[in-house]
């Protein structure tokens, strides 16, 4: 939706449903603190949800849908995910957002 002459930024969230929450977010805070480095990351922040019992959610931010693409695909990606297989109730939801602003409805 975002008009392509504008900056964008790819925004990706994981959610996570724990079966043992330390070892997850253990897991998790690894995998934060490395992908901050990543080339074309913008942002990455790890929280546990208030509401749902051993929800726990990452958000990224990314310069672009090929530098998320990228990182996807990177092999710290495929560690995390690796590591995580014993450690959740079911698979992740993996979702991709794309910037808006007031402009794009005007």
């Amino acid at each position: 939706m975002a008009n392509r002459g504008d900056v964008s930024i790819a925004v990706v969230t994981l959610v996570f449903d724990a079966a043992n929450l330390s070892a997850l977010v253990a897991v998790l805070s690894k995998y934060v603190v490395l992908t901050r480095m990543s080339s074309g990351c913008r942002n990455v922040d790890l929280v546990v949800s208030a509401v749902r019992e051993n929800r726990v959610l990452v958000i990224q931010k990314w310069e672009s849908i090929e530098a998320q693409r990228t990182h996807f695909d990177s092999a710290l990606m495929v560690e995390m995910a690796s590591s995580c297989k014993t450690l959740l109730t079911r698979a992740p939801e993996i979702d991709l957002w794309d910037s808006i602003s007031a402009h794009d409805f005007a």
